[in-house]
């Protein structure tokens, strides 16, 4: 714990300075911190791009649905509003925005950092501008980590490495390439990804090649595999059309290929190809093709999909019952047709989608509505039906389970702002499965997710928030609890969060988990340092208990780990920003497991200490 009393000399160095507005880091965090913990979310690739957002602001005076649409916290009737405002009165401030009554104060706070009020005409792009004033970034990152086990025998494992190489310009072109190296994997073996991408250049909307996304509709026949699932952002359930757009990750999980939009009129046409091979036997071929038509209030959007396998789809757990109306075969056809209407307070959307598998015809269908009455007050409703045989490996909709496969439910919520600093929200969902489901061995089964969370923020200083939450599936259930308080002064910002549940499976003895959280940022006045600390105490002795819990880390390494056992943890963040073109990122943590609880759990470790440096140049 030596390096608790390093940052503790150091906050005293000025306790009367003042702090600047919430940087863009504090914003993210403050964002991704309340969306859903089971969410399959690269925080890597989503921090970058909302950093990459921030360099360079959306100019809402020219931008489109597509651009706000990046801005998850963002409800669609928001990007309405602000699409229509500034449609008829061109922004000169961005003081503008409180004249958005769909907008909060909490809310414009949040966007500012990625937003500008910019001239109407659009840029011109020529090749002599594009490498004049293009941007550069390169990051080296590498990971050390030391454990130490019950036996005194200590170990070290392999280094993670990292290079990553960032070239923009505007929002026009966009090229980068990452070299991995993951913990214990040989040279041989490490992850290659790299990414070029053109924007809004004549009629070519997008041009994207190497690693990428396609997301289209509701998401049933292709969309990002990354998701965000159930989250306080309730009128936000429904999936966002993205179209393609490029990945900066090295995972696999992304599309690797090229691909194209036009916009031609009220059309835009989409074509785009991927091959993948996850592992030395089985190579992945996928064509896709998207037509969007738009008029006024109305879009209408037809995808489909081919998948061609050089060798037949197979499980490890062939026999499983879960897995039976899996897709299993050489080609997999998949098409649907989407749409959003708006219509007075009314937002309609909603996608069916069909493919066949193993000699079957699979459905699909996702249908809701958003209402929203007033400003302060917006309702949204969601029936979801995936048939036995609908499977899609490369889609994702809104669901209970990561898969869109045998699943039948209705999700209903409320977001209300109608007191003053005041916001509650609240969801409910119910759902059906006919089939067995993974971690359920009967069936047909059902169950429930509900949750409410308050928030209250009386001005720029502090917040608090709490939220409840209720689950059952497949015979267990879940309770839980949060309490988050955040309090910014001057150059000063601790969070307080406290976390609890009680898990009970049927008939069994009830389990319980509980996590204390404190953590402290602070900038040094007159040096481009910041400081982030963290105490953490946890207990979660079974696996139901398990408190997901965000982290702060060095750049492009955002996460939120799920907590489980019976210990504490402590980290230490840097960012210190040596000259304008150089930055240092720098982060140590300590995590201790209680030696009666690892030596119950047989596991190797008491514990774990890793150390994080990464180092930025831009130019």
């Amino acid at each position: 714990m030596w390096f608790v009393l390093i940052v503790f000399l150091l906050l005293s160095v000025s306790a009367q300075a003042s702090l600047p507005p919430a940087d863009t880091d504090a914003v993210i965090e403050d964002v991704y911190s309340f969306l859903s913990e089971e969410g399959e979310v690269d925080y890597d690739d989503l921090q970058e791009h909302l950093l990459s957002i921030a360099e360079h602001p959306i100019n809402l005076n020219r931008a489109t649905y597509d651009d706000l649409a990046q801005l998850s916290f963002l409800s669609d009737r928001q990007i309405d509003d602000i699409l229509a405002y500034v449609y008829h009165h061109p922004m000169d401030s961005l003081y503008e925005l409180q004249l958005i009554g769909s907008l909060h104060d909490y809310e414009i706070r949040n966007l500012l950092p990625f937003v500008c009020a910019g001239p109407a005409e659009k840029d011109s792009v020529s090749l002599r501008d594009v490498f004049r004033y293009a941007r550069h970034e390169l990051t080296a990152r590498v990971d050390g980590r030391y454990l130490e086990d019950p036996r005194r025998n200590q170990q070290n494992d392999a280094a993670y490495a990292q290079l990553r190489y960032r070239f923009r310009y505007k929002d026009k072109v966009r090229l980068g390439f990452t070299v991995q190296r993951p913990t214990g994997v040989a040279a041989r073996d490490m992850l290659y990804g790299g990414y070029f991408q053109l924007k809004d250049i004549g009629v070519l909307h997008t041009f994207v090649a190497g690693n990428y996304q396609a997301s289209f509709g509701q998401g049933l026949v292709a969309a990002s595999p990354y998701h965000f699932g159930k989250t306080t952002y309730v009128l936000n359930a429904a999936s966002r059309s993205e179209g393609l757009r490029y990945h900066s990750s090295a995972s696999f999980e992304s599309l690797r290929g090229a691909g194209a939009t036009v916009r031609l009129g009220r059309w835009d046409v989409s074509g785009w190809y991927s091959f993948l091979q996850p592992n030395d036997s089985l190579r992945h071929h996928l064509i896709g093709l998207n037509a969007t038509w738009r008029k006024n209030n109305l879009k209408i959007g037809l995808t489909m999909t081919e998948n061609l396998y050089s060798d037949s789809v197979r499980y490890y757990y062939a026999k499983a019952e879960y897995n039976q109306h899996y897709f299993r075969g050489n080609n997999q056809w998949i098409g649907g047709l989407n749409f959003r209407y708006r219509i007075g307070i009314a937002d309609i959307f909603g996608e069916a989608a069909a493919t066949q598998n193993t000699r079957q015809w699979g459905y699909g269908a996702i249908a809701g509505a958003r209402l929203t009455p007033m400003d302060d007050l917006g309702l949204i409703v969601l029936y979801r039906y995936y048939s036995p045989y609908f499977d899609n490996l490369q889609g994702y909709a809104f669901s209970e389970t990561s898969r869109l496969n045998d699943e039948n439910g209705l999700y209903a919520g409320v977001d209300i702002g109608l007191l003053p600093d005041w916001r509650f929200a609240w969801y409910g969902d119910i759902f059906r499965f006919e089939g067995v489901k993974y971690g359920i061995a009967y069936a047909p089964s059902w169950g429930y997710d509900t949750m409410g969370d308050i928030t209250y923020l009386p001005d720029t200083d502090y917040r608090m928030d709490w939220r409840l939450r209720a689950r059952q599936k497949g015979g267990k259930a879940n309770y839980s609890l949060r309490y988050c308080f955040t309090w910014e002064q001057g150059n000063w910002r601790l969070t307080t969060r406290a976390d609890g549940n009680i898990a009970r499976e049927n008939k069994a003895q009830p389990t319980y988990g509980y996590c204390l959280t404190q953590d402290i940022q602070y900038s040094l006045p007159r040096i481009p340092l910041t400081l982030q600390m963290r105490l953490q105490g946890f207990r979660a002795t079974d696996w139901d208990n398990r408190i997901y819990c965000y982290e702060n880390d060095v750049l492009y390494a955002f996460s939120i780990p799920a907590l489980y056992g019976v210990g504490g943890q402590a980290y230490l963040n840097l960012r210190w920003q040596i000259i304008e073109q150089l930055a240092l990122y720098f982060k140590v943590s300590e995590k201790v497991y209680a030696p009666s609880w690892v030596s119950r759990q047989q596991l190797p470790a008491t514990t774990r200490t890793d150390i994080h440096l990464l180092l930025r140049a831009k130019l």
